[in-house]
């Protein structure tokens, strides 16, 4: 039997009438006693006899309803299923990030999408930029949102938004609180230091360069929202992307943006010859929204 003919034969079987079999199919009449003609003359053996304007299931018929039954089933479930993938109701998202969105702009927006689908499961890892290809190539994640990633072959970037890097420092340091500074105005502070020879180490690093710029750096650390820490505790300035910094934030603390300021893209990623599937494509405007927000 083809998958036509389970489906004529258990609406029929269940109505009890090819009348009744056509209407829920939303099919005429003719066409669900042709495929009912077609199916009997496959099998050998009628399915049904017409008693009083009846159509009777024959001994045959019994005993095969209850394995068409179970295709049957099959069959409503995967349409059920498509039209859920359909709906974005059902899927996964394996996503990989950079640390400093794991603070609160992550997390907000799976917030905001597990509202609107609650079905759909995430697998979230953080990556650091010179990790992303392989996890990637090894289907580690789907998607990875990274600071201003390098130009990679094969690999497909989407800019979210702009972000920058920004001077957290001690307001005891400077009582008036501005929200510009010059790595000259804090040059004679104690400068965590960060070992970062990702972009946004090398933006500073080219910016110190240019100013001709000499840090008295006791302290070095591996990782940004360390220093922005320690910058809490009175031990100096630190420079960290807005995201640690905003998600770092305490009393005694406050951010400058730098003058004149040293901006980055956020960029979505992924591999240029595999697809996304839709529930990550449909994902990425509440990843932009949140993103362009924070």
């Amino acid at each position: 039997m083809r998958l036509r003919h389970i489906e004529i034969f258990h609406a029929i079987y269940t109505t009890g009438s090819i009348t009744n079999a056509a209407k829920i199919l939303h099919v005429s009449q003719p066409s669900v006693s042709k495929v009912l003609s077609h199916a009997e003359l496959q099998l050998g053996f009628n399915l049904f006899e017409r008693v009083k304007g009846r159509l009777i299931p024959t001994d045959e018929a019994e005993m095969l309803f209850d394995e068409v039954d179970k295709i049957y089933q099959q069959m409503r479930a995967i349409k059920n299923t498509a039209e859920n993938i359909k709906k974005s109701e059902f899927g996964a998202i394996s996503l990989g990030v950079t640390p400093a969105l794991g603070f609160d702009a992550i997390p907000n927006v799976i917030a905001d999408y597990h509202q609107d689908y609650p079905n759909v499961t995430f697998d979230i890892q953080t990556l650091h930029n010179d990790a992303v290809l392989q996890a990637l190539l090894e289907h580690k994640c789907d998607l990875a949102v990274l600071f201003s990633p390098n130009s990679m072959p094969g690999i497909s970037a989407k800019t979210l938004s702009q972000s920058e890097l920004v001077i957290v420092y001690p307001k005891e340091k400077f009582p008036h609180c501005p929200d510009k500074l010059t790595l000259g105005q804090v040059c004679d502070t104690e400068f965590i230091d960060i070992s970062d020879s990702g972009p946004l180490g090398d933006m500073l690093w080219a910016r110190i360069m240019e100013e001709n710029i000499a840090f008295n750096a006791a302290i070095k650390v591996q990782t940004y929202f360390i220093a922005a820490r320690l910058v809490a505790h009175g031990l100096g300035v630190c420079v960290v992307d807005r995201f640690t910094a905003q998600g770092n934030l305490a009393d005694n603390v406050a951010i400058a943006s730098f003058d004149p300021p040293l901006t980055f893209n956020v960029s979505a990623v992924h591999l240029e010859n595999r697809s996304l599937s839709k529930v990550t494509d449909e994902f990425l405007p509440y990843l932009s929204r949140v993103i362009s927000n924070s």
